[in-house]
Parts: C-alpha cells; structure tokens; sequence
C-alpha cells in the first residue's frame, strides 16, 4: 500500500504481482499479461481524493477474482444503477466509499476485525463526525415515514436486513464453495485443467480444485452485536469433521445484538490431521522450491509453510470442511424492493432457522393454538344458539299474538 493507491485518478497505477508492491519500472511478463512502465510523474498529478476505482481495485477483487470473497463488492458497483445499490449510483445518492468509510488521521472506519463495528441507534452528524458506518448515522433509529410500524423492529433487526434483500445481484457471480482437496489434476500429457461455466468462472482449476459460483442469492441471517469470533492457527478444531472459520457473537438476549445479513462461504481445506489444527501452506514460488503451484505436493508446501511460520506439525495432513461468514452491508436496494413481511414472518420464511426467539407467523405453541381454535369454536357455537334461542323466542312471541 502507497499514498497513489488510493489518491490517484489516472487508473493507470498497477502494483507488479511478486515485486512486494512496486509497479513494474519497465515492461514485464506475468500470467500471460504485459505490464507496462508506470510513469510515476503523470500518474502523482493525478491525485485527489479516493473514487470508487481506488477502493474497488482491492475490495472488488479479494481473493484473486472479482467477487471471490464479498458477496456485495464487486466491479459491478462502479455503473451501479438505483436498483442494484441506491448509495453508490449516481441516479442515487451518488456517494464513494468513503462517504461512509470516514477517516481520522488517515485510518479508515471499518468493520469487524480489530474492533467491534458499531451498531449504534445514533445520528453522527455534522458530515464531518468521525464515524458514520453504521446506517443510523445518517437515518436515525425511526427511518420509516410511513408504516412506523416498522420503527420497531430496528432494535433487534439490522437495516441490511431487509434492505438488501439479495447479494451478487450486479451481473457478476460471487464464489460460494472451494474444494481445495480436488486440485493438482493435470491432463494425460500433463497440462493444467480449467475448465469455466457459461459466464466464464472456473469451475475446476488445476492450482485451486473445484469451485461453484452464484448470482442473487439470498442470505444467510445471524444474530450479530458487531463482534466476531475467529478460530486461529492455534486453535484445536472440533472433531465433528467441519469448522466455521469465523462466527458472529450475539443472541437475541443481547441487546446489542440483531438480526444480520452473512454471506456463508464453504470450503474444504488442508489442515493438520494429527494435531487437528489449520496450517499455513506455501502456494507461491520457483518450481523446486516446495510451493505447491509449482510442485503439486500438498505434504511439502505444509511442511514449508509451518516451518516459516515457526508453527508445530505433525506431519499428518488431511482435508477439512471449513465455512465463513462474511457481512452483506453493499447493494443497498431502493425501499420499494425492501422485504415485505411475508418473508420473514412464515413457516418456511427467510429466518426459519434462527435461534432463541418467537417470532410471529413463524412459530406456535400448541397448547396456545389448542386454547385459541377451542375459544374460536366455542365462540361460533355461543353465536349460534344464541341466534337459534333469538328465532324460537320470536316465533312464540308470533303465535301468542
């Protein structure tokens, strides 16, 4: 990272993928790609602030690819129009990043991992408030104009929550499964497989195994305080034969906590099978040197990648289901496609799985729906004598007359 990454304007500013962040001085080979020269000079009077591009050349390609990690980042947000992101599309709000993403002393306002990303239900206004990344801080806590109804779900339901009812929606697939364990397959004379679906995405690659893409996909839900809890390389996995990397901390008795939007992202991955820890596993390098796009050999690069670290093994590897959550807080919808009530407050509704609570439409208690359709019938039947009493009363009244 350098102050041009992100400052300047030109687009022509390109980091060289293994010189340790110079760009390429002279034209280079990589990838089956030219680099050309940067020249520094025209590309420094450039500068101004941070655009969309500048952002997005990182957080839209995490991973190696474009919508790899994040569900709701990806190059599609440089066009956005108001239906896939009411914020960054100049038919919206027409804002970059960091009309959210705001800056003290240069360090950037963000979410999840050094700190706990705040939730709060407050206003930070003036515009030059230091941290304005949570919705309240320009909505408030009471949004809706209508149906205020609606007020009172902010205390325990995120504004993503309904308000990006899908993610992946801008044309371009996001990465939802990756099987490590199926990689280093090579054709019978020894050529790298790569084979790619209708929209271009690997869906087998020899150095990275089986992958499978989607567009517009609803969802995963949590209860979320804004903390998160990581499993490390010093952490013992459960034995179950599955992990989640990562977990966001909350319940519905937290306060603090409410209903969240995730990206849960699968995998199978090498870990350490005797001491039944993850491993850092050397990728990268000159054929020979243990790296295992080089040499193929799965044993080897742990056996490297631990060593460097400094790390225990084993010795033993094997492969193990992982999973992650990643927040969905982009691609913001306009409030016409917002969730109706309906998909969360049914029997097989979008939060039908979610833990620790009542919620109407969803849930029943036996006893009480017992109670209630007998209190119904007895009702009808009250109503009925009482109608069949009123009838014969009159016709005796009629014949004394």
């Amino acid at each position: 990272m350098d102050c041009l990454v992100c400052h300047e304007q030109s687009g022509k500013y390109k980091k060289f993928p293994t010189a340790c962040g110079h760009p390429a001085y002279e034209e280079k080979n990589f990838g089956g790609k030219v680099f050309e020269p940067v020249d520094l000079n025209a590309v420094a009077k450039t500068v101004g602030k941070p655009g969309l591009q500048n952002c997005g050349v990182c957080h839209f390609f995490g991973g190696g690819g474009g919508g790899v990690k994040h569900g709701d980042l990806d190059s599609s947000l440089l066009s956005a129009d108001r239906d896939l992101d009411v914020h960054m599309s100049k038919e919206g709000a027409n804002h970059t990043c960091t009309a959210c993403h705001t800056t003290i002393n240069h360090q950037m306002a963000g979410r999840y991992y050094t700190e706990k990303a705040p939730l709060e239900h407050s206003m930070a206004m003036p515009e030059d408030y230091g941290n304005r990344i949570s919705c309240e801080s320009c909505h408030g806590s009471t949004p809706h104009e209508t149906m205020t109804i609606l007020d009172d779900h902010t205390a325990k339901v995120s504004c993503q929550a309904c308000h990006i009812p899908r993610y992946a929606r801008g044309g371009i697939s996001t990465l939802m499964w990756w099987d490590w364990s199926t990689a280093g397959k090579f054709t019978e004379d020894c050529k790298p497989i790569v084979e790619k679906n209708e929209n271009g995405r690997p869906t087998y690659h020899t150095m990275k195994g089986d992958m499978t893409w989607a567009e517009n996909v609803v969802p995963t839900y949590a209860w979320y305080n804004g903390g998160m809890e990581y499993v490390t390389i010093k952490d013992t996995l459960p034995k179950d034969g599955s992990v989640e990397i990562n977990r966001p901390l909350g319940s519905y008795d937290d306060p603090e906590s409410r209903i969240f939007p995730f990206k849960y992202y699968e995998g199978r991955q090498i870990y350490d099978a005797g001491a039944n820890r993850l491993v850092y596993s050397k990728l990268f390098g000159p054929k020979g040197s243990g790296a295992y796009w080089s040499d193929y050999d799965w044993q080897r690069s742990v056996e490297i990648g631990m060593a460097e670290s400094g790390e225990e093994f084993s010795g033993q590897i094997g492969f193990i289901d992982t999973a992650m959550y990643w927040p969905i807080t982009h691609m913001v919808a306009p409030k016409e496609d917002s969730l109706q009530c309906a998909a969360c407050h049914a029997r097989d509704g979008r939060l039908a799985s979610l833990p620790g609570f009542y919620l109407p439409g969803r849930d029943r208690v036996s006893w009480i729906d017992t109670v209630g359709w007998s209190l119904f019938v007895l009702s009808i039947i009250g109503v009925m004598i009482h109608g069949l009493l009123r009838v014969v009363f009159r016709m005796a009244r009629s014949k004394k007359q």
